[in-house]
């Protein structure tokens, strides 16, 4: 028994390590399988150009189903709304809608007046089209009204302002795809623009030009003009307003949805002005009149189109920016998808649509859309909802807010302002993050300070795709080497332990190579290779021609010599010399042509064989024209970063080809992906002397290639690599 015991936890711990020792071996990689060129990988994956589906006979269809699918796909309700879980989620988008209307309300008369339009305009935004987009927007959680950086773009004075009874529409759907983080920058400006303004002009004479330096120093200057009753009331509000703000801050897990700071501001300003008599007489201004229902619908006036186009397409770049911006970030959060496409036609068609009956631009509130997330919004029906409530007040409630002081408004637009601002603290993040998008996010701020929206907007998008385009031109150039006992290459200054296969050297680019940068790449290639391939080449060829003047000269100095001992004998002898000496010329000019056309016969030899420069006679090599010659006889090029190529880019790898053959050394290609397969046959790259065989599936497959077919030593003729 006690041997029987001792032998037991033996067995179990030589158990245990063959188990261990089997996982082990399971976790290793092993393959065997043939080198692959890109010749033998066609043949053995039967490759062949993939069919072109024609999209556009698709379109042209028509039938019942595709009628239906095309409904379903431009009115997304008709989609989810029959499929709505009442019970689960009506009770969340009630209490969201009721939340959000009590904060469009009076951010919509603000923003109505801050654009220099009648109060009640600020209502009609918030009513078309946010039901407009319930019944064609795609995000459950955005919420559509009247962000802040468009008020900017609609002011009086300007293409896109006006007030009274004739006020402008911006109709139309602008199918634009736009760089959303980098249009998003300017609104942190947008917010800065918008607090000068409301601090310095009434509304009626706020020019859209008026940069923010110059908005800055005219606030300066009016402030011994200010009205003492304003600033405080403008003051105390804001207190308020942050206060509670901070409250629902603090308090967001306990509360069932956020203190309606902004309703309770208003109904609160509005009975203490009622109360004193602010109305009459009084230094602090009030709305005035609110006009009760709606008003007919206004066809737009085509006579200002000329003006507006410039202006229409600035307000639907950064709207559609905003919008789906916050629409994906809540798509991703609570796992849906959000059509881009249709979110730009939903957009569209509220603008369109509220444009007709009287609405500035809309787009997406990134307060009031954190607000709908947060207090249990589920679908479009809170906005819906939200709407109708406004509906509520347009018709019955708004005359009640006509003692309502506008400093009060400008309170809140300020306030509301935080979320904007607050981007100015992207720049620590973005430093460490990535500091080519905080160049971006710099020239987009300070064009949009000193220059106007719209033309920050221009430049901050032209400056983004010419840092495309330096980008390309300066990528990471790196020599590979082999990971021990695996077939992964790395940058060899990155990876201590990656070493550098004797005799190849593999080059990789990080970005694709064409027109802008294809000179980089070749000089690039050049210079990590350590060799200097172009004074080479200058020397071989000088030292060629030299050695061809020196055998001419000494061929012309021998003629010289025969014809003087010609000279000096006899007749008869002076025939035989003659004739000899006549042989003794066509013999030097046979070999003279030999040693000019052997080369070239060679040459025609290679190029049958797949080479396209056959290497010269020992008196040709490097060797024995005493330059030195490259440490390694074969170059790699890792084209798994080529997403394209052009034709500068087909000439500048058929030179590389050509050059590194000049001096002695092999060119592979390796990793190339189908589509730049496909091209470099449409480009007529490959021919006799640069076949298929010299691309192979992967790096290592170069490698082992390149390794079984070294350069021949010098001392024996140079013979072409035969693939």
């Amino acid at each position: 028994m006690g041997l029987a015991d001792a032998s037991g936890p033996r067995d179990t711990q030589a158990l245990l390590s063959a188990t261990q020792a089997m996982e082990l071996r399971r976790r290793d990689y092993h393959m065997e399988r043939p080198l692959l060129n890109q010749e033998h990988l066609e043949e053995l994956g039967r490759w062949g150009s993939a069919p072109r589906t024609r999209q556009w006979r698709t379109w042209l269809q028509c039938s019942h189903a595709r009628a239906r699918a095309l409904l379903l796909q431009h009115l997304p309700v008709l989609v989810w709304l029959p499929r709505y879980p009442v019970r689960d989620w009506l009770l969340g988008d009630l209490l969201s809608g009721m939340s959000v209307a009590i904060m469009q309300l009076p951010q919509g008369l603000a923003y109505a007046l801050l654009a220099g339009l009648p109060p009640v305009f600020g209502l009609y935004s918030s009513f078309y089209p946010v039901f407009v987009y319930f019944l064609f927007g795609t995000s459950r959680h955005i919420s559509v009204a009247t962000p802040g950086p468009l008020p900017v773009l609609t002011a009086p004075g300007h293409p896109t302002g006006g007030a009274g009874p004739d006020p402008l529409r911006l109709p139309g759907h602008l199918p634009v795809r736009a760089s959303c983080p980098r249009l998003y920058h300017s609104c942190s400006c947008a917010g800065l623009r918008l607090t000068a303004q409301v601090c310095v002009w009434p509304p009626s004479e706020q020019p859209l030009w008026a940069t923010v330096p110059h908005l800055l120093l005219e606030v300066c200057r009016k402030l011994p003009q200010s009205k003492v009753g304003t600033v405080v009331t403008a003051a105390v509000a804001g207190v308020v307003l942050v206060v509670v703000k901070l409250l629902n801050d603090k308090l967001q897990r306990q509360l069932p949805m956020p203190i309606p700071g902004e309703l309770l501001m208003l109904i609160g300003a509005t009975g203490i002005s009622y109360g004193i008599g602010l109305r009459d007489g009084s230094e602090v201004d009030v709305v005035g009149n609110i006009s009760a229902g709606l008003v007919p619908p206004v066809a737009p006036n085509t006579q200002l189109f000329s003006k507006l186009v410039g202006s229409a397409f600035t307000i639907a770049v950064v709207g559609f920016a905003i919008a789906i911006s916050l629409g994906k970030i809540f798509a991703l959060r609570h796992g849906y998808r959000v059509d881009s496409n249709q979110e730009l036609v939903a957009l569209g068609l509220s603008n369109l649509i509220g444009g007709i009956f009287q609405c500035f631009p809309v787009s997406c509130s990134m307060s009031r859309s954190l607000v709908q997330e947060s207090t249990g919004g589920n679908s479009q029906v809170a906005g819906a909802i939200s709407s109708l409530f406004i509906l509520l007040i347009i018709v019955k409630l708004g005359e009640f807010f006509r003692d309502l002081p506008k400093a009060v408004l400008a309170a809140i637009v300020i306030v509301n302002l935080k979320g904007m601002l607050r981007q100015l603290s992207d720049v620590c993040s973005l430093w460490k993050a990535n500091r080519a998008d905080l160049l971006i996010w710099l020239v987009t701020f300070a064009a949009t300070i000193l220059l106007n929206m719209d033309l920050g907007l221009m430049v901050a998008v032209v400056f983004s795709l010419l840092l495309v385009v330096v980008r390309t031109q300066m990528p990471h150039y790196s020599i590979l080497g082999q990971v021990p006992d695996t077939d992964i290459y790395r940058d060899v200054a990155e990876y201590s332990e990656a070493k550098e296969v004797p005799g190849v050297k593999v080059f990789r680019s990080s970005a694709t190579v064409y027109f802008a940068n294809a000179d980089f790449y070749s000089d690039a290639l050049k210079q990590r290779c350590g060799v200097d391939v172009d004074f080479l080449i200058s020397r071989k060829k000088k030292l060629l021609k030299k050695r061809e003047q020196l055998k001419l000269k000494q061929l012309q100095k021998e003629e010289k010599l025969q014809k003087q001992a010609a000279s000096s004998k006899g007749a008869s002898v002076s025939i035989n010399v003659n004739t000899s000496l006549e042989d003794m010329r066509s013999n030097n000019v046979e070999d003279c042509k030999v040693m000019q056309v052997g080369p070239g016969d060679k040459m025609e030899d290679a190029t049958a064989n797949g080479q396209e420069d056959s290497k010269a006679p020992d008196g040709s090599t490097l060797k024995a024209l005493g330059l030195p010659q490259p440490d390694f006889h074969s170059l790699i090029l890792d084209l798994g970063a080529l997403s394209f190529v052009d034709t500068v880019c087909l000439k500048s790898l058929k030179n590389i080809f050509h050059d590194f053959r000049e001096i002695e050394v092999e060119v592979y290609m390796a990793a190339c992906h189908s589509p730049v397969v496909s091209q470099l046959e449409a480009g007529h790259f490959f021919d006799a002397s640069i076949t298929k065989k010299h691309l192979f599936a992967s790096v290592h497959d170069a490698v082992t290639f390149a390794l079984q077919h070294p350069r021949p030593v010098p001392d024996s003729p140079v013979s072409v690599t035969r693939l």
